[in-house]
């Protein structure tokens, strides 16, 4: 069976490599079709066209202080410069002189710089007068004037009327760096939380908890504070700082449920540290029979690596997709293809996809291996290679499952993503009765997300038991669990909770990290969609690197509800589990019990008050 989205890729691939051209995003391009610092094919009817500009890497605008926009298109014609103008030019000689003494032409190409003094239409080839200073910006490599009322006309007339994609791709091109910073950290943090989970103790617990909620107390203060920040430092000229802004307002709202239902749900489950950390190390004990399981993420994140680079390669040459067309004096226009705005879309759902399959083959392969390890009688001879086993079943016979698995949870988000589009899309129209609506719906789909998560591991460790499909494997998963789902599932699910609260602590210190650096270059880059990529990422990271933990708790419950269905402890059917499994079941066993014994206690106390004549 053939991976998610095959034939998407292949499709979206070859369009975007036939249609799209990313040298125009990354590197500018002027009036006449040139891409600035290449060397350029001709376009028929646009006589200054074909050019070779690979000295030419910067984007100037003739008209930079007078810009407007008429019929979606600027009045001012855009020429590939060598330089930008760093100081100001008056007079025509100032131009022919910057000209001569930095090889950089500021006119019309098709006049030499011998003329610019000379000819009598040289005012309308050359830039308008005076040429204020600049400075070449990665913003499409643009000449950016340096004077405050230029610099403020130019940034609300460009800026604000370019298009919305091309600003968003600006603004991930511009902060690539930041962004690959980010991932990179967001990756260390990864491996710490891992490390952490592999040899914890209870004080690890205590310090890491700990950690958590000062954590979450800072980053949420330091969001309202960068909140408060730009609502008293606003330039309302710009769309950027107020999406900027609004990014901001979003972050620090959602930051702040966040913190206070996390921190809630720490305080009522405080209780169970003692037991969690007992089920940590039963955990640890089974990777241990397969050490190998706590390297699994690394293919996968390098997996991942490769697949969102080629994504974002991809999208880039989506976003430039566009026919050209001469227009009056020769100069060209790029007109975006039909059905370009769709196919955006189409992409990002292949992105979700693909990205869920992943790591469906990551989960399957861990809970293959440790069935393995697991089912084996002999546990002092544990079974040789059950990674590579696990590996090989899962490419010849089970790739429709983790499909499958993944397919729902794309499903399952496609209205989420509608939902929050429409939302969007009527901010500020609907009143408080619709706003709760579409909270309560996005809440719901959260739970259902999560559920549908927790069913899809249990369908792979099920498949990996019995060697079904996924609806069969599911159905059966269910079916035990729902039979022996009070032996220890508040310990089991304290311990998940454990593990989403790594998770959160490597999403929230990237995304305040992404904040802060991106913080420093406020007006001229749109860094919500950035930022978000990057939290996406983040997640995505600690998501592979702790599900290994997570999978392997999820997969021993499943396997011990499996060991109690087929044997029953005696010689003739002895458990799977060893000893040590089998001393922590108990141990659940009597805490369960004590608290339903208190409980029935506490209950015929209130019925006996109920029934006791008052003297």
């Amino acid at each position: 069976m053939q991976c998610p989205g095959a034939q998407y890729l292949m499709f979206i691939t070859g369009y975007s490599v036939a249609a799209g051209a990313t040298g125009r995003l990354l590197f500018g391009y002027d009036s006449f079709g040139n891409v600035c610092g290449k060397k350029n094919s001709p376009v028929e009817g646009a006589p200054l066209s074909g050019q070779d500009m690979t000295r030419k890497k910067h984007v100037f605008f003739m008209n930079s202080c007078n810009l407007e926009v008429k019929d979606v298109r600027l009045n001012s014609t855009i020429l590939c410069v060598s330089r930008c103008p760093e100081e100001q030019l008056s007079t025509l000689e100032e131009v022919q002189l910057f000209a001569d003494n930095n090889g950089s032409f500021l006119c019309v190409y098709s006049l030499n710089s011998i003329n610019y003094t000379q000819n009598p239409n040289a005012y309308s080839l050359c830039p308008r007068l005076p040429v204020p200073p600049s400075k070449s910006f990665p913003l499409f490599n643009q000449c950016i004037p340096q004077t405050p009322e230029c610099y403020s006309l130019f940034a609300s007339v460009l800026i604000n009327d370019v298009d919305i994609l091309h600003r968003i791709l600006s603004g991930i091109m511009s902060g690539r760096d930041i962004i690959l910073g980010l991932c990179i950290f967001a990756l260390a943090l990864s491996l710490g939380m891992m490390v952490t989970f592999r040899f914890i103790t209870t004080l690890l617990v205590h310090i890491f908890i700990a950690l958590i909620i000062s954590g979450l107390l800072f980053v949420c203060g330091v969001l309202w504070w960068l909140y408060y920040d730009y609502t008293h430092d606003l330039s309302i000229e710009l769309d950027t700082e107020r999406e900027n802004m609004k990014c901001l307002l979003g972050f620090a709202v959602l930051s702040t449920v966040i913190t206070a239902v996390l921190l809630s749900l720490i305080f009522v489950l405080r209780k169970r540290i003692k037991l969690t950390v007992e089920l940590f190390q039963v955990i640890n004990k089974a990777i241990s029979n397969s050490p190998f399981l706590l390297f699994q993420p690394l293919w996968t994140f390098a997996i991942l690596i490769f697949f969102w680079v080629f994504w974002v390669a991809v999208l880039l040459s989506l976003g430039t997709a566009g026919a050209a067309r001469v227009i009056e004096g020769g100069q060209v226009e790029y007109q975006p293809l039909v059905g370009i705005r769709y196919m955006w879309w189409y992409h990002l759902i292949g992105l979700i996809w693909t990205s869920e399959f992943i790591l469906a083959c990551q989960q399957m392969t861990v809970a293959g291996a440790l069935v393995t390890c697991y089912f084996n009688r002999n546990k002092n001879d544990p079974p040789d290679r059950p990674i590579l086993w696990s590996l090989s079943i899962l490419f010849c016979y089970h790739q429709g499952t983790a499909i499958k698995g993944s397919f729902l949870i794309t499903v399952m988000r496609i209205p989420r993503t509608i939902l929050m589009y429409i939302s969007n899309a009527l901010k500020g129209k609907h009143g408080a009765w619709s706003r709760c609506v579409f909270r309560c719906c996005f809440c719901c789909f959260w739970c259902l997300d999560k559920w549908l998560r927790q069913f899809n591991q249990n369908a792979y460790t099920a498949t990996a038991i019995n060697g079904t499909d996924f609806c069969t494997s599911a159905q059966d998963a269910l079916k035990l669990l729902s039979k022996n789902s009070s032996q220890f599932t508040s310990v089991n699910c304290f311990g998940d909770f454990v593990i989403f609260l790594g998770k959160v602590l490597v999403v929230c210190f990237t995304v305040f990290g992404g904040l802060m650096a991106f913080n420093y270059n406020r007006a001229l880059q749109v860094w919500v969609i950035p930022l978000l990529l990057v939290a996406f990422f983040a997640y995505l990271v600690a998501h592979s690197f702790l599900s290994v933990f997570e999978t392997v708790l999820d997969a021993l419950f499943l396997c011990f509800a499996v060991d109690l269905e087929t044997n029953d402890g005696s010689s003739e059917k002895p458990y799977f589990m060893d000893q040590e499994f089998l001393s922590f079941v108990k141990r659940i066993n009597r805490v369960n019990a004590v608290r339903a014994q208190g409980a029935e206690h506490s209950l015929r106390n209130e019925e006996g008050m109920e029934l006791q004549p008052v003297v």
